[in-house]
This record gives structure tokens, C-alpha cells and sequence, in this order.
């Protein structure tokens, strides 16, 4: 069985154009991620074509007639219903 042995140090160091500073990741990072959001967001923009909007639905009909309510008969009736059902 054979251990591992680690290469010299001078074998490992890294060269200092070889390095990136945890600034510049982060830098060139966040320039990815915009970059990312605007085409993302933008590519409908160069497409060339325009955007029509679809015709809203309609509703269907009511199943029973509209008759305009009392205000003060609604009011007392949902005052009386309150107290007499435990509210």
C-alpha cells in the first residue's frame, strides 16, 4: 500500500495572475447575474414583434335577477341574525 505524498511547495504555489481575489469573484459574479436578468427580461424586447393582449373573457349571466337592496333592512336583519345565532 502506498501513502499519498503531497508534491513540493513550490509545485503547489500558485501563480499571482493565476489568483482571484474573493472582490473580483463577487464582482464578476453579480455582473453574470445581471447580465443573466436582462437578457431574461429583455430578449422578448428584441424580438421585433408586437405584443397584443388577449380579449378578456366574458361573464356568463347571472342565475337570478338583480334587485337593489335596503341598506337599513340589511342592516337590522344582520344585526338580529348576529346576536341570534351566536355571533
Amino acid at each position: 500500500m502506498t501513502m499519498y505524498k503531497h508534491p513540493p511547495r513550490d509545485e503547489v504555489k500558485q501563480d499571482e495572475s493565476e489568483r482571484i481575489s474573493r472582490r473580483s469573484f463577487l464582482n464578476t459574479a453579480g455582473a453574470a447575474a445581471a447580465g443573466g436578468l436582462l437578457v431574461a427580461a429583455g430578449g422578448g424586447l428584441l424580438s421585433g414583434k408586437e405584443a397584443t393582449a388577449a380579449a378578456p373573457p366574458t361573464a356568463p349571466p347571472l342565475p337570478w335577477k338583480y334587485s337593489k337592496l335596503d341598506a337599513d333592512e340589511a342592516g337590522k336583519r344582520a344585526y338580529k341574525n348576529y346576536h341570534a345565532k351566536g355571533g
